[in-house]
């Protein structure tokens, strides 16, 4: 195993240990996760913990899509990569980011972006970006939609001190692009990126009715939870 390899399962074993014990993560639907072969996770996003209870999902190496802040100086820049972050410029087509994430897909292996671009608050989500549907459908790849419930009362946008509060993920259907549909498409794009914000939409709503959330207003976050 490549050096790389051995730092990442490390940490993700610590992590994922912390979180499990600290969050009492839970995971459902891991059964629509696919065993091998590349394929785009697509998880909701409410807190930065979003990334490693994502990585509850399966037990392979994810590479995430990770703004490029994360990656500035020393400690970032020789981390993140290590974990398999790709960093991207937000609020802009970085097509140097979206050239690697596709040469993960070619390789073989998960990718996980977050189809809001970016944190939100709130049980709906926000508008989605196309870079899922765009790579999915330019190498016939499937999407899985990742409701993620309980994160943002833990450690919302703007909150450095994460609270105890109960995390449920629910994993959604694969949603496989269609035969005839191509990524040189806009139409085509948009098509399969509705399809998604639909899906993941349930599998938020799910997570977050489960992890004892979903009675909460656009924006709200439980005190003392």
């Amino acid at each position: 195993m490549k050096p790389g390899r051995w730092f990442w399962w490390v940490v993700r074993a610590v992590v994922l240990a912390v979180c499990r014990v600290a969050f009492r993560v839970r995971v459902v639907g891991r059964d629509h996760v696919p065993t091998a072969g590349a394929y785009i996770l697509a998880p909701s996003h409410r807190s930065i913990l979003d990334v490693p209870f994502t990585a509850f999902t399966t037990r392979r190496r994810i590479c995430f899509l990770a703004k490029q802040e994360l990656f500035q100086g020393r400690l970032g820049g020789a981390i993140f990569p290590t974990l398999g972050g790709i960093p991207v410029e937000r609020g802009s087509t970085d097509r140097a980011a979206l050239r690697a994430a596709d040469g993960v897909l070619v390789a073989g292996e998960p990718l996980a972006i977050f189809p809001e671009g970016t944190r939100r608050r709130g049980g709906e989500l926000g508008d989605l970006f196309h870079g899922c549907a765009y790579l999915a459908l330019r190498r016939g790849v499937p999407i899985v939609p990742v409701g993620i419930g309980g994160s943002e009362e833990i450690l919302p946008s703007g909150h450095v001190v994460p609270r105890p509060h109960r995390v449920v993920v629910v994993v959604g259907a694969p949603l496989v692009p269609p035969p005839d549909a191509t990524a040189r498409r806009r139409g085509d794009v948009a098509a399969l990126t509705e399809q998604l914000r639909v899906a993941l939409q349930g599998a938020f709503v799910e997570a977050r009715e489960r992890a004892g959330t979903a009675g909460l207003r656009a924006g709200e976050v439980r005190e003392g939870a």
